[in-house]
């Protein structure tokens, strides 16, 4: 008698597995943008239109399907969003752009997320730090100090360190914007589209108005490069991803994969740019990615 066969089972991947996922592809996309902004801001344009490009693309792709779905009565939270999470965070890193190489970049915002975001949450909730992302912690830390003591003895130093302190100032406005995505549970695409629809509409009359601008000197293939990379990827798809791995592994552990951007970052801009990269700098992406490592780990307890 021929037993009937059983239907192969599927294996569904874990929330911390998707969560990780998700982190490593913000990490790829977060990399780039780190090239592809620097790569802009280098006589090509003002950090001014880097924001038009990002807020404009992704605003009218994403402002339509946010006004249909959101509710009138949620759009102050939106908006809130995208004061720090758009506005905030793009025009910071575009202006650190037009004084610091990527690598700064990638140590200060992605290095800085997690250090910032880890500190507000043990600040605001009370919520004691696991052993290992306090060791993290530490690690960001003297990765961050390496990078600040190189811009202050480099010939550069005082130009470096404006841009460092606007780096550092973006990752702080990241952390607040991603606190609050989890918070208040909002839908990682419903999120960014309100990110994108308010900042749009409050910066392009700004813009257009009173703001210097390269854009009308500049080649169709490098505002198509911008507009692509600035409004799609980094405004909408990486945010999104962010935002997803932010509600599956938690806050803390999705910020501190972000510090695997500087390594990704520096040789990226090392073979692309022509960037240098002093003893000191590369000391301080191995510590710092060496803290992301040790900080996206699952602490014991669970908790996130």
């Amino acid at each position: 008698m021929n037993t009937p066969l059983k239907p192969p089972q599927t294996q569904h991947l874990s929330d911390t597995s998707k969560g990780l996922i998700a982190g490593l592809l913000v990490v790829a996309c977060w990399s780039g943008f780190n090239i592809v902004s620097r790569f802009g801001t280098k006589g090509l344009f003002t950090p001014f239109d880097l924001a038009a490009m990002r807020y404009g693309v992704s605003g009218l792709l994403g402002g339509f399907y946010f006004v249909r779905n959101a509710p009138f009565a949620d759009w102050p939270r939106y908006l809130a969003l995208s004061l720090f999470g758009g506005l905030g965070y793009g025009l910071l890193v575009y202006s650190g752009f037009s004084f610091a190489p990527s690598a700064h970049a990638g140590i200060f915002v992605n290095g800085g997320i997690p250090f910032c975001t880890a500190l507000l949450v043990a600040f605001t909730t009370g919520f004691r730090l696991p052993r290992h992302t306090l060791i993290a912690l530490t690690l960001s830390a003297g990765g961050l100090l390496l990078i600040g003591i190189d811009s202050l003895l480099s010939h550069h130093g005082r130009g470096e360190l404006t841009g460092d302190a606007l780096f550092l100032a973006a990752a702080l406005s990241w952390s607040i914007f991603g606190l609050l995505m989890r918070r208040w549970q909002i839908r990682p695409l419903l999120g960014v589209c309100g990110i994108a629809f308010f900042a749009l509409l409050l910066y392009s009359p700004v813009y257009l108005l009173y703001l210097p601008k390269s854009l009308p000197t500049a080649g169709w293939g490098d505002i198509a490069l911008q507009c692509v990379y600035q409004g799609f990827i980094a405004a909408l798809l990486a945010a999104g991803l962010y935002s997803y791995a932010n509600q599956k592994i938690g806050a803390c552990q999705a910020a501190m994969m972000l510090s695997l951007v500087p390594a990704v970052s520096a040789i990226g801009a090392y073979f692309i740019l022509d960037e240098q990269l002093t003893w000191t700098v590369m000391a301080g992406i191995v510590v710092v990615s060496v803290g992301a490592v040790i900080g996206a780990m699952p602490g014991r307890s669970g908790a996130r």
